[in-house]
């Protein structure tokens, strides 16, 4: 019996050896592919150049869902549609203007923007005395005390994280929750330290969030430099009051779309695995890493399938989403649609860290569906992605985790994307050709190891 069970033993562990060096076969192909022909790098230059900054409802978004399209069709997708829901349309207007107003006189001009769906100051601006606070708690405890006064976020990034999301995660509140609960206590207005890891003189916009049974006021995002400056002065009683102007404002909902493109499944094309990134982009630069690289990967991977011969057993869809930096729009409208066609949505994929050197995947599944992709860690070994854990996913997947679908994130290397996240700096020339292609080679070959064999 002992022996039967032994010989029984050593069978499983040679086929499952034998189905590894035959995946790994295919996966050289697939990261050769990819690392000789893909598109991707170009099709984000056109994205970048042609197009630029795509804040949804405005007209560039509407050019850069037409080129995308255009782009799914080049690459060979069985079919290609969009899929239209409403947008928030938020406006920037004038250039923002801002400065400290020391005890001497003498005035500092800030390097300053307003925050993505924040309300304007009117024509004169606000001028204030400022209180700083460096936690939420501290706010709270302040209470109505900043009535009528500016309050300074000053939340620095944790330099000691070497996962870097994890403090951003931690400082964001700042400017997500931050001007809303600042309105709560009366008051006139917020600017936030920019949530960047490093030094510079780039303020970094983004989303934040108003509670409507709060008064809303106008916020603004400065840049590392200035934040270190205007605590020091703070500190030293130097500062008299603070003056900033914006002329923001957000218009009626507007058309958008996410962009679909489809292979179809050979033996269960009832299955559908989703592999995306987000087409808008906040309006201070190109939007090159967060997220036209995500989109170009994405779509990458039907091309390289699609170049091999490779027929997926599943269905394979690449989605440039609608709307992830100022509402999710699209994310929900997928799930929506998802749920109208009772599609079996079995795996969702998204790329929104940066096009740069691929480190691996994290996973938000059962137990056993994670098991499954961490037993195929050893064929991403030799391309960087080996580490594969248990965390997030997406924001535009994400909502399908309300029809069970197994979803994962791509987590390439972050030590330099929140030097460039929603600053003038995220342009095409601080993505590399190279980095960019190994992350979509690594992606595709996790998309195509679930077609081939499910969760």
């Amino acid at each position: 019996m002992k022996k039967g069970i032994l010989i029984t033993a050593v069978c499983l562990c040679s086929q499952f050896v034998f189905s590894q060096n035959a995946d790994s076969v295919v996966i050289k192909k697939i990261v050769d592919e990819t690392m000789t022909n893909s598109t991707a790098y170009e099709n984000l230059r056109k994205l970048c150049k042609q197009i630029g900054p795509r804040l949804s409802g405005s007209q560039q978004f509407a050019k850069a869902v037409t080129l995308v399209a255009s782009m799914m069709k080049n690459i060979g997708a069985d079919t290609v549609y969009l899929q239209q829901c409403m947008v928030p349309h938020w406006v920037r207007g004038e250039k923002e203007r801002g400065q400290i107003i020391l005890t001497d006189g003498k005035k500092y001009d800030l390097k300053l923007c307003a925050l993505g769906n924040s309300v304007g100051t009117g024509a004169k601006g606000v001028t204030a005395n400022v209180v700083e606070v460096n936690s939420m708690a501290q706010l709270d405890k302040l209470g109505t005390s900043v009535k009528g006064k500016i309050v300074f976020f000053n939340f620095p990034m944790n330099q000691t994280y070497i996962k870097t999301f994890r403090a951003y995660g931690e400082s964001g509140v700042s400017r997500n929750r931050g001007p809303a609960v600042a309105g709560k206590y009366g008051a006139v207005g917020a600017i936030v330290r920019s949530l960047a890891i490093n030094l510079n003189d780039y303020p970094h916009t983004g989303a934040t969030g108003y509670n409507d049974s709060f008064p809303k006021i106008p916020a603004v995002a400065i840049s590392t430099n200035d934040a270190e400056y205007f605590s020091r002065e703070l500190k030293k009683g130097n500062v008299s009051k603070a003056y900033f102007r914006t002329t923001s404002q957000m218009l009626p909902d507007a058309v958008g779309y996410n962009v679909i493109g489809e292979i179809k499944g050979s033996q269960f094309p009832e299955q559908i695995i989703t592999v995306g990134g987000h087409l808008d982009s906040w309006d201070l630069a190109e939007g090159a890493n967060d997220d036209g690289s995500g989109v170009v990967q994405s779509m990458d991977v039907l091309r390289t399938l699609k170049a091999l011969g490779i027929k997926p057993k599943r269905t394979i869809r690449a989605v440039a989403f609608a709307n992830e930096e100022n509402g999710g729009r699209g994310g929900k409208k997928y799930l929506d649609e998802a749920k109208a066609k009772n599609e079996k949505q079995i795996f969702a994929l998204e790329s929104d860290e940066g096009g740069f050197t691929p480190r691996g995947f994290s996973l938000d599944m059962s137990e056993t569906q994670s098991n499954k992709i961490i037993s195929w860690k050893n064929l991403f070994y030799p391309y960087g992605a080996s580490d594969i854990i248990a965390g997030g996913s997406g924001s535009d997947v994400g909502p399908l985790k309300d029809i069970g679908t197994a979803l994962a994130g791509f987590t390439p290397d972050s030590q330099r994307y929140f030097d460039i996240h929603h600053a003038a700096t995220d342009v095409f020339e601080n993505v590399s050709e190279r980095e960019l292609k190994l992350g979509a080679a690594n992606m595709t070959a996790l998309i195509w190891l679930v077609s081939e064999y499910g969760l």
